[in-house]
């Protein structure tokens, strides 16, 4: 069976690349690989099919954050999966469609004009952000929901993010007159640079809002409601859509990931979705056999153990670990047992102790005589 390359990585992006980014990275690669273009060419066909799913995953924020959380299986076929791809009048598109879509935004097609188009591209996505959330053992095997408060740029009210104070607005910039860059010659060609006065913007704020200074945001500690899944485990990343920092000339918010780090238990461990204890038992116990009570994360079951259990035997409670993240069912929890030795005797023990020695055959330990006489074989 082949494995599914990484999304990000067949786009050619990191795991923070913004939609833009991704949108950028994808139209690249289709124009190249594109069926109308490469006719015939099975290797450029699977992999446009392969970039089409990429990107139809990447470029949908709901899908995104579950392949960030849960990979390729969060986003696979059946309920809630991605089903099939178009590459007629679909997804894919024909390569005309392609082409005119990249040339529209560079030459500002789509019915918006040359100066429309260069204003919507000066619009940028805010900063992501990152933070970290302590949960329990138990919150993390049953799920929760955590209020958290992160510093965070959001847009000005009093200027709604335009930078210009009220009953003003900002003005097109007079040493680029609204292009946001400016042209030189240098020997034979014409050269093009960022405008140093508007820094590309292509408009400048001559009175500028007195809450903001002109910035359009405004720094503001915020409290926001994050849903923790039953199951998940330390170092896993929760991706909020929309909540990290406001973004540029109208551009929509960054993104802010969640952290999660379970802390410690005092008796449990756990191993992916399986669960972990060590209980003690006497040596009476563990030679004749008993019934002990065990914890576990939904309350205490009885389980049996049976005569001549040894330390370390391990036992098995079915479905008693944590949720599969992702998928359906429940982990199983072990249960190991640790037989002590008791540390202080009194006489009337003692004796006892002996007169079981002297009784005790050799069948009686056979760990014990098998351990012997392999030393015995050993040295002879």
């Amino acid at each position: 069976m082949s494995t599914k390359r990484d999304y990000y990585e067949i786009l050619g992006v990191s795991k923070n690349a913004d939609e833009i980014e991704i949108k950028k990275a994808y139209r690249k690669l289709a124009v190249k690989h594109h069926p109308d273009k490469t006719k015939g060419d099975k290797h450029s066909e699977e992999k446009f099919k392969e970039l089409s799913e990429a990107y139809e995953v990447l470029s949908d924020g709901t899908k995104r954050q579950r392949y960030d959380q849960f990979g390729h299986a969060g986003v696979s076929g059946g309920p809630g999966g991605m089903g099939g791809f178009d590459f007629g009048g679909g997804q894919g598109g024909s390569f005309n469609d392609i082409f005119g879509d990249i040339f529209g935004d560079i030459f500002g097609g789509g019915g918006g004009g040359p100066r429309s188009s260069r204003r919507r591209s000066r619009a940028r996505v805010g900063n992501d952000l990152q933070t970290s959330v302590d949960i329990t053992f138990e919150e993390a095997a049953f799920g929760a929901e955590k209020t958290i408060t992160i510093p965070k740029a959001i847009s000005c009210n009093d200027c709604h993010g335009s930078g210009a104070s009220k009953g003003s607005s900002p003005e097109t910039c007079p040493h680029c007159h609204g292009r946001g860059e400016v042209a030189f010659q240098q020997g034979f060609f014409s050269v093009t640079r960022t405008c140093p006065q508007c820094n590309g913007q292509g408009e400048v704020i001559t009175n500028p809002c007195n809450k903001c200074h002109g910035s359009g945001k405004v720094k503001k500690r915020s409290q926001i409601s994050v849903k923790i899944p039953a199951g998940v485990d330390s170092e896993q990343r929760l991706k909020l859509s929309g909540e990290g920092e406001a973004g540029e000339r109208g551009g929509p918010s960054g993104d802010l990931y969640v952290i999660i780090n379970v802390l410690e238990h005092d008796f449990f461990t756990r191993e992916n979705f399986h669960v972990f204890c060590e209980i003690p038992i006497t040596f009476t116990q563990a030679a004749l056999g008993t019934e002990i009570e065990v914890p576990t994360l939904e309350g205490k079951v009885k389980m049996k153990i049976p005569p001549g259990t040894q330390s370390n035997n391990r036992f098995k409670l079915k479905g008693k670990g944590l949720t599969r993240l992702g998928s359906y069912g429940k982990g199983d929890q072990y249960v190991f047992i640790t037989v002590e030795t008791p540390t202080k005797i009194n006489k009337e023990q003692r004796d006892l102790l002996v007169e079981f020695e002297k009784l005790s055959g050799k069948n009686s330990q056979p760990r014990h005589t098998n351990f012997f006489e392999k030393m015995r074989n050993f040295f002879e």
